[in-house]
């Protein structure tokens, strides 16, 4: 019995009539949420970094040569306001891990760079990020990680299709 079962069960003996499995599954997800992150973020700390500065270093690594985007499209892949990605540049920048450049397309836009000290850190970075992901679905079986993977691709699917 796990913490979750023991709130479910007081449920059980207050309000039988409720169906708490959504419960269950919503506050087992919130609780690994925490430990997941915990543990990635641990990794992220000891380099400097917040969770949100490796995103995106992550997202210019992974855009590929010249790891180059404006910041309209950082904001579009990683889901974020303004506000919160001109907070995160600017903090990247001031750590040298990222540079502004002016677009060859269009000079009154900026172009947001990884620095060459960036893209040695990130490269770093990115391989001990999945080691730790890799640890900690470990206890799943790989058919176990595939399925679970199915099920929350099909449940995301149904919130981004409403967007």
């Amino acid at each position: 019995m796990d913490a979750i079962d023991r709130v479910l069960a007081q449920w059980q003996a207050e309000r039988p009539q409720l169906d708490t499995l959504p419960m269950g599954i919503m506050g087992r997800m919130m609780r690994l949420i925490k430990h997941l992150e915990a543990a990635v973020g641990e990794l992220h700390k000891q380099h400097g970094l917040k969770m949100g500065e490796f995103d995106v270093l992550a997202t210019l690594l992974r855009s590929g040569a010249p790891y180059q985007l404006t910041p309209s499209e950082l904001l579009s892949s990683m889901m974020l306001t303004s506000g919160a990605m001109t907070n995160r540049l600017d903090k990247l920048d001031q750590k040298g891990l990222i540079t502004r450049v002016h677009s060859t397309a269009d000079r009154r836009s900026i172009e947001v760079k990884l620095s060459e000290q960036g893209l040695l850190l990130i490269n770093t970075l990115v391989q001990e990020h999945v080691n730790i992901q890799q640890q900690l679905t470990q206890s799943l079986s790989p058919q176990q990680q595939q399925a679970l993977t199915l099920l929350l691709k099909q449940w995301l699917s149904d919130f981004e299709a409403q967007e």
